[in-house]
């Protein structure tokens, strides 16, 4: 068994010296890698000094130009808003305003054809009154004319009817 323990600390060695050769190429590699991760430091610094501060910057400003400039539009649309609403309560008032003054002068209309009607009635009604006065003066004067024309009319008829020698009033007897 002695002999099985000499082999086994020869295969500790064999693996101890590939494990040192490992960690050998290792240690060479990192080395190596030395001047790569410098540089990337200095690229990343350099980035970070060159790059995302000026950009982190310029986006901070403009974002806060932007949320001014919302805050601006916000402000006017709601000073558009405010001045929309007077604007149409004013309308609204003056469309309520000219629609008062054409009542009122359909009523001043309405008003005035009424008394231009009552007034042509009052004339109309004089004229037939004048007329009614004309046409019974007229018909009394025609009766006073009759009246005056039938006395000598039915003394020129029984003239005619009556013989030549008999007078009116002697006939009638």
């Amino acid at each position: 068994m002695y002999v099985g323990s000499e082999s086994s600390s020869s295969v500790h060695a064999g693996k101890f010296n590939k494990m040192d050769e490992i960690l050998k190429q290792l240690g060479a590699l990192v080395l190596g890698a030395v001047p790569t991760m410098i540089f990337f430091i200095v690229l990343v610094v350099a980035y970070t000094l060159l790059v995302h501060k000026p950009l982190q910057r310029v986006l901070a400003e403009r974002r806060a130009r932007t949320v001014g400039a919302i805050a601006t539009a916000n402000t006017a649309i709601a000073a558009a808003d405010a001045n929309s609403r007077k604007y149409e309560d004013a309308l609204r008032a003056a469309r309520a305003q000219v629609y008062a003054a054409r009542e009122e002068r359909i009523k001043r209309w309405n008003l005035e054809r009424e008394a231009a009607v009552a007034e042509a009635r009052k004339a109309a009604q004089q004229r037939v009154e004048i007329a009614r006065k004309e046409i019974e003066e007229s018909a009394k004067a025609a009766r006073t004319q009759v009246e005056a024309g039938v006395a000598a009319l039915s003394a020129q008829i029984l003239k005619a009817v009556l013989p030549a020698g008999v007078t009116p009033g002697e006939g009638a007897l």
